[in-house]
């Protein structure tokens, strides 16, 4: 046989298109050729899959052959290609059976020597054939794979997942007579064990501040902390995702499918909450993805989690807008001249800041020599869209010296995650989502506050001078206050507290 057709897949964002690679040898000149649009990465494994095969002792035939990826206007990148091609070539030569090559799927890197080197992206791949599967109302392709990767693809439920060392164990798999020389399908036995989060308990005083990250946990809500330095803004940000709520295992898939693209993910992460906290030098690509094949950034690395932003006021102001519709889509698309990119982008923002250049703006020490157009000017890195868009912001003052000298006596996370989770669990029988998430139309059904709590928030608006957005972010905010409290609608004191959330460095 001189053809032999198998298939693969591509990358482009989170989606994982089916690549079918053809395989034609021909008499003539011994040469090597690869069609369909590959990159840098995927030529290069002509001299990776000749090696491969020489050192695994097969024949590498010495005639014309030609490689088809297609189809050939979607860009082939990566080695994920070197297996299926290197058994490509052992089918069409009449090295192994071709005859069960359509019931599976390739990926897999090879090294010259023959072993299977790890690829990213295998997440997105499962979850591309089980979703093909499903259109089609047929079973499933199996996938062979680095073993590397197996424990990530097996996370799909519906996947055929064989994982493999070297590309002679694929090939004995086709051409074995007995099941024991069979690859193995591989499942997950054991669920792993949760990653433990530092501890709120560990950090003195800043009640407030404690309160305050409670509620947003509780109702997915985004927070600026601004205070002087040393006041334990980077401590209490580091331990929020252990106060967070549980991860569904559709989250978990959500994250971990993002994670996958980058090669970052491991099974220890399962159902752990990301979090990330770029570099205040980070550039807008680096914070909401891109590059010639785009990649997702920091933004959607925290997809259900955690997305830390220190020094806020040092990062480029042209950096922070870019963070502006992601926060209000939950998802960013990288657009370039020849392709498109979606990427999800459902992160909780936790930010902290100076108060001014100095950092001791009504610090009790006295230190601050900043005029007030030299703070207007610092606090102006932010922009008002952009401070619009947070839903609290509040004050982490520096601590007395008698409370530092004290043993830390405060609520443990997994107390304060356990009232999280039963407001958070509130939010999901009453509207099935978190308050973060209601629209406009849902915010009048559900936030309706009683008659003393709605004067005090026209009084609010008025001396505020509240947009629209920063209305509806309050109101959001006393929902799940109340929640917190199990109060079925919002009253006065929820209002109140919510308001004492909103304590904005400017107007806006």
């Amino acid at each position: 046989m001189s053809l032999a057709v198998l298939k693969s897949r591509a990358l482009n964002g989170m989606d994982a298109p089916e690549v079918t690679v053809e395989v034609h040898l021909a008499n003539g000149l011994p040469s090597f050729t690869i069609v369909g649009l590959p990159e840098t990465e995927v030529k290069e494994s002509k001299d990776r899959v000749r090696a491969a095969l020489q050192n695994a002792r097969f024949d590498f035939p010495a005639q014309r052959i030609t490689v088809n990826l297609a189809p050939a206007d979607l860009p082939k990148e990566s080695g994920r290609f070197d297996l299926p091609i290197a058994l490509g070539i052992l089918a069409a030569s009449g090295q192994i059976p071709a005859d069960t090559l359509n019931q599976y799927e390739f990926a897999g890197e090879l090294s010259l020597s023959g072993e299977l080197s790890p690829v990213r992206g295998t997440l997105a791949m499962t979850f591309a054939i089980c979703k093909s599967a499903q259109k089609a109302g047929t079973k499933p392709r199996a996938f062979i794979l680095p073993r590397a990767n197996a424990d990530e693809a097996a996370l799909v439920s519906d996947a055929i997942i064989y994982p493999a060392d070297s590309l002679l164990q694929v090939c004995a798999h086709f051409a074995a007579v007995d099941v024991e020389s069979r690859l193995s399908r591989h499942v997950i036995h054991t669920a792993p064990l949760r990653r433990s989060y530092p501890d709120f308990v560990e950090v003195k005083g800043q009640l407030q501040a404690k309160r305050a990250l409670e509620v947003a946990a509780a109702g997915n809500h985004s927070v600026l902390m601004v205070g002087p330095p040393g006041t334990g803004k980077s401590m209490l940000a580091a331990r929020f995702p252990g106060i967070l709520p549980t991860m569904t295992d559709q989250e978990a898939l959500e994250s971990a499918a993002v994670q996958s693209l980058t090669s970052g993910f491991s099974i220890e992460k399962w159902k752990v909450r990301p979090y990330r906290a770029p570099h205040h030098t980070a550039s807008g690509v680096a914070l909401v993805g891109g590059g010639g094949t785009p990649r997702p950034g920091e933004i959607s690395l925290a997809h259900r989690g955690v997305l830390f932003l220190d020094e806020l006021t040092e990062f480029d102001r042209k950096v922070l807008e870019v963070l502006r519709e992601p926060l209000e889509s939950g998802h960013i698309t990288i657009s370039r001249a020849a392709k498109q990119a979606d990427f999800p982008a459902r992160f909780q923002l936790i930010a902290a800041m100076n108060p001014c250049p100095c950092g001791y703006m009504g610090h009790s020490n006295g230190k601050c020599r900043c005029t007030p157009d030299i703070i207007a000017r610092y606090q102006n890195k932010i922009s008002g869209p952009l401070l619009d868009r947070i839903d609290m912001q509040i004050q982490v003052g520096a601590l007395p010296h008698e409370e530092l000298l004290k043993q830390a006596d405060g609520e443990s996370s997994a107390v304060i995650h356990q009232r999280v989770e039963q407001a958070f669990e509130r939010q999901l029988a009453r509207q099935g989502k978190s308050n973060h998430l209601l629209s406009t139309t849902e915010i009048d059904q559900l936030c309706r506050p009683d008659a003393l709590a709605e004067q005090l928030l026209r009084n609010a608006m008025i001396k505020l001078n509240w947009s629209a957005r920063a209305y509806h972010r309050v109101l959001k905010v006393a929902r799940t206050i109340a929640d917190l409290a199990d109060a079925p609608h919002i009253m006065q004191g929820h209002v109140a507290e919510a308001i004492q959330y909103r304590r904005a460095l400017r107007e806006h």
